[in-house]
């Protein structure tokens, strides 16, 4: 049976972790793929959207676990992604 991953206080417990632990000897199962976003945000959108469209955006990044905002960028990511007109 596979090890469960600790809980850590700090950033830096996980990073000794993950320097130290052979992490073939843990249960990843539970994971879930993180997305990391570096590149400065330097544009801003305002747009109208009506009240239960927004809900339903809200509701689903809340789902996610993310603020609505970087859940609307990652659809628009993802689109573009897609039919091939962005490179992040």
């Amino acid at each position: 049976m596979k090890k469960k991953i600790p809980t850590f206080e700090t950033d830096k417990e996980a990073q000794d972790f993950v320097d130290t632990a052979d992490l073939t000897e843990y249960d990843l199962s539970g994971g879930t793929p993180v997305q990391f976003e570096f590149e400065p945000k330097s544009a801003h959108v305002n747009m109208r959207v009506p009240k239960p469209l927004l809900d339903a955006v809200k509701e689903r990044a809340k789902v996610r676990g993310i603020p609505y905002t970087r859940f609307i960028r990652q659809l628009m990511e993802r689109e573009i992604a897609q039919s091939g007109g962005h490179r992040r």
